[in-house]
């Protein structure tokens, strides 16, 4: 599925992942391929993407290596996933 993550001062991802880990403000959940169509609000925690993923050189700095892929901390949010494409808006 495709990702893109977006905070106020630039994109901090764009492209494919497998799996997708999110602090939603009633808990943690997950999202994987063809997962139902989603809005949710993000509360402070991690946000954790799995695959085989290349970080920009501007912005890996802002994330941590994971057994996975990468997890990016954030202070809150909203997420929309339909279609296969996902879209996290991160503060």
């Amino acid at each position: 599925m495709y990702l893109e993550i977006v905070s106020p001062e630039a994109t901090l991802f764009s492209g494919e992942v497998d799996a997708i880990a999110v602090p939603g403000v009633n808990g943690e959940f997950e999202m994987l391929q063809n997962h139902a169509p989603i809005v949710s609000l993000l509360k402070d925690g991690l946000v954790k993407i799995s695959g085989n993923i290349t970080l920009d050189e501007e912005v890996a700095s802002k994330f941590s290596k994971t057994s996975k892929g990468f997890s990016l901390p954030i202070n809150s949010g909203t997420i929309e996933m339909n279609d296969n494409k996902v879209i996290i808006l991160a503060d």
